[in-house]
């Protein structure tokens, strides 16, 4: 039996890019945007500051995967999903003053923020649903006293998130 060589090629390649792909997930660092956990974020007092804890982060291995900078935000996006951004007083203000969020994904982020405050509000902790805090980004947010400084917000998988600027 023949088999063409072309086919053999595209088998190896096939193989190569599978093992190489499984060796990054294996390692913490997936290159695709699934499975997508969400992100636990943290703000940094100031530009520069940002800068700063991104560079403490590689040095300690955790890269920058990539920046989605918008609305005034300033975004880097880590390897293991970790976000460390600098938002400015009106966005934190919009907010509550709230400077960290667990993040979580959801095909429709406003009813998921929706329903987790009024679960929370079940529980009897206030809950507050915030949403278009940077105009054109589909996030939602619930500030709630059930967390000390920090929010839950809600997005899309990011693949279906827009563009960064």
């Amino acid at each position: 039996m023949h088999v063409p060589k072309w086919a053999v090629a595209l088998n190896l390649i096939a193989v190569a890019l599978l093992a190489t792909w499984a060796i990054a997930l294996s390692s913490g660092k997936n290159p695709l945007p699934w499975p997508d956990p969400g992100s636990r974020i943290f703000s940094a007092a100031s530009p520069k500051g940002k800068a700063a804890m991104v560079e403490l982060l590689a040095r300690h291995g955790v890269e920058e995967r990539f920046k989605a900078d918008s609305g005034g935000v300033l975004r880097s996006i880590m390897g293991d999903g970790t976000i460390i951004n600098f938002s400015p007083p009106e966005i934190t203000g919009r907010i509550g003053g709230v400077t960290s969020a667990v993040g979580l994904v959801s095909d429709d982020p406003l009813r998921s923020a929706r329903e987790a405050a009024a679960f929370l509000r079940t529980k009897g902790f206030r809950a507050e649903v915030v949403e278009e805090i940077e105009p054109g980004l589909p996030i939602a947010f619930v500030v709630t006293d059930a967390m000390a400084g920090t929010a839950i917000n809600f997005r899309p998988p990011i693949s279906k998130m827009p563009a960064p600027e």
